[in-house]
């Protein structure tokens, strides 16, 4: 049982310095929000459908997101996240791919958080839950983002 207290520790004090990271590395305010719903699947590669909304000067923008991993993926889950978006001057600036930008981190009972930035420099800081089977040894190769009509 100590052992396991450890453990939990040391996983909840790495997890708590990497959501302050996060949050740190952005010295910049938010100009944003975004929330997401999305559903993960995968035999071998995975990917991701969904959408969500974006506001943005006090306007709501709605928008559909796919993704792909690479590596060992199976499972299916549904994952909702919200966050905040950085460095967004115009809303034909949050359309394209988004990657990694800084590592993610995932905590038991299906809560993480990641950061991720497009090719026109915008950044969504996130805070995710997710529930489901995914087991997924692969990387995020890419978030696609068009806007919704």
């Amino acid at each position: 049982m100590k052992n396991s207290l450890k453990i939990s520790g040391r996983v909840l004090l790495a997890a708590t310095l990497l959501m302050g990271n996060l949050a740190l590395a952005l010295d910049k305010q938010p100009v944003g929000k975004v929330s997401i719903a999305e559903k993960q699947f995968g035999l071998l590669l995975g990917g991701s459908t969904g959408g969500g909304t974006l506001t943005f000067h006090g306007k709501k923008y709605p928008f559909k997101l796919k993704g792909l991993s690479a590596g060992l993926n199976v499972g299916f889950s549904k994952m909702s996240a919200v966050g905040e978006v950085y460095d967004l001057k115009t809303v034909s600036q949050f359309p394209g791919t988004f990657t990694k930008l800084e590592a993610s981190v995932a905590l038991g009972g299906g809560v993480g958080g990641m950061r991720l930035q497009n090719e026109n420099g915008v950044i969504m800081n996130l805070r995710s839950r997710t529930k489901g089977l995914d087991l997924n040894l692969g990387n995020v190769t890419g978030l696609t983002i068009t806007m919704s009509r």
